[in-house]
């Protein structure tokens, strides 16, 4: 019994710090289409490191306000995940193509991406999408706020075809492929 209680005592703290890291530190992202080819595929699990730029914390609108513990900043080229601004339980992974106070130019017109000392609401970026053909970054959204973005992502943990069984479909090479 005192082995039993011993053991369900260490499985307890293993989970409760497994969940810690999840939580705090790094989290998993499973890719569904094929939007970011050739850098992803669908069914790419990316690990996102969500201590990269700073701990979010709070919400603009929420109980506490946003900030982030530890802020660093965002360079460009990083491989960004950041939460859809209408819909944030939608995660989006695009790479920083300007910072704030860049000037960019689009489509014969110039834009310069608001930061804080231009805009109260905080520091916005300019995120391409890693594959031109989809539509989904800021051509389509506008310039992001610091707000929405969650981190960087760094690695595929692993792949697999989404639509093999869970025996087939295994992609080796693209298991721990840093990014």
């Amino acid at each position: 019994m005192k082995k039993t209680l011993r053991f369900l005592l260490a499985f307890l703290i293993a989970f409760a710090l497994l969940m810690v890291v999840r939580v705090v530190g790094f989290t998993i992202y499973t890719i569904n289409g094929t939007g970011l080819e050739p850098t992803f595929q669908a069914g790419d699990r990316i690990v996102v490191n969500r201590w990269s730029y700073g701990l979010r914390v709070g919400k603009k609108d929420g109980f506490f306000d946003y900030g982030r513990i530890v802020r660093r900043p965002i360079r460009k080229g990083d491989l960004v995940a950041f939460e859809l601004p209408q819909d944030r339980k939608q995660i989006l992974i695009c790479r920083c193509k300007a910072l704030p106070g860049d000037t960019i130019n689009y489509e014969g017109q110039t834009l310069v991406v608001p930061s804080l000392k231009d805009c109260a609401d905080g520091d916005y970026y300019w995120l391409e999408s890693v594959n031109p053909a989809n539509a989904v970054d800021s051509k389509t959204l506008g310039f992001i706020s610091e707000e929405f973005i969650i981190g960087r992502a760094f690695m595929v943990v692993y792949s697999h075809e989404p639509q093999s069984s869970v025996w087939d479909g295994w992609r080796t090479n693209r298991m721990l492929l840093p990014l």
